[in-house]
């Protein structure tokens, strides 16, 4: 078993039945991590809720340049990122090793006003991890991972487990993650999502985050990479049973745990 598991939920902000479905995760104990979209119509909302107690300092940035209007200017002219309208339209294979360097200025401009947005709403974001893994795209990651830490929070590692990753897969996230741990230091060991939990064999040590989409308020909540009667709930309870929540709030480099953030 893992050391201790961090399950974030993504999408914080996107809409009012995320912020609930979210905050009701958090209350019930399934989850212990979430990610705010700062360019989205519920962001506000989500950031008043982040005030809660349980949710205090376990907000993390969810930078995204595929949906919606982006905050920054420079980007709205970039042809790979936005169209004619301002809205983001990416236009990059996930492959892509290089980019202007008008692209990676706009890239970084729009991270930073994402993230003084969290800021000025009063969420000082405990990490930065993606939107659909944009910075899973090699110069995005590197971007983000830099200024991650500049900031001094960790970056979400690309998905390191599962039985859909071949080899060429495998060989490129291993030399990303690589890459980002070089940059951004202090992250989680492993990354899954709720599928790859039911389906492989857990990690026996390290910090293992579970990239997590809750869809609906209840007992069992529920996942969008789960089948629609599956619960999100039982997963976790079958495959981490006993292991440590945690959050990916910083002190003295060293992941806090969930347990430790709530007193």
């Amino acid at each position: 078993m893992p050391r201790q598991v961090i399950v974030n939920a993504d999408d914080f902000g996107l809409s009012p039945c995320e912020n609930a479905v979210i905050l009701g995760a958090f209350q019930a104990g399934v989850i212990s991590s979430a990610t705010a979209m700062a360019n989205m119509p519920a962001f506000e909302a989500a950031c008043v809720m982040a005030q809660h107690p349980l949710l205090k300092d376990r907000i993390g940035l969810h930078f995204n340049l595929t949906y919606g209007r982006p905050l920054s200017q420079s980007i709205l002219g970039r042809r790979n990122f936005c169209d004619s309208h301002g809205v983001f339209d990416l236009n990059l294979s996930r492959h892509r090793l290089w980019l202007s360097r008008g692209d990676r200025d706009a890239v970084l401009e729009e991270l930073n006003a994402q993230w003084q947005r969290c800021v000025d709403n009063g969420v000082r974001p405990s990490h930065i991890d993606s939107h659909q893994h944009v910075h899973n795209i090699w110069p995005i990651g590197e971007i983000v991972a830099r200024f991650a830490a500049s900031q001094g929070v960790p970056v979400r590692l690309a998905r390191n487990l599962g039985q859909n990753l071949s080899l060429p897969k495998r060989v490129f996230k291993t030399l990303l993650n690589n890459r980002l741990q070089s940059l951004a230091g202090v992250t989680a060991d492993y990354v899954c999502t709720p599928v790859d939990l039911r389906n492989e064999a857990m990690p026996t040590d390290g910090v293992l985050e579970i990239v997590a989409h809750p869809t609906q308020l209840g007992a069992d909540f529920g996942d969008a990479y789960l089948q629609p009667e599956e619960s999100l709930t039982l997963v976790l309870e079958r495959r981490l049973h006993g292991v440590p929540r945690a959050s990916y709030g910083v002190l003295n480099s060293h992941l806090v745990t969930g347990e430790a953030a709530l007193e």
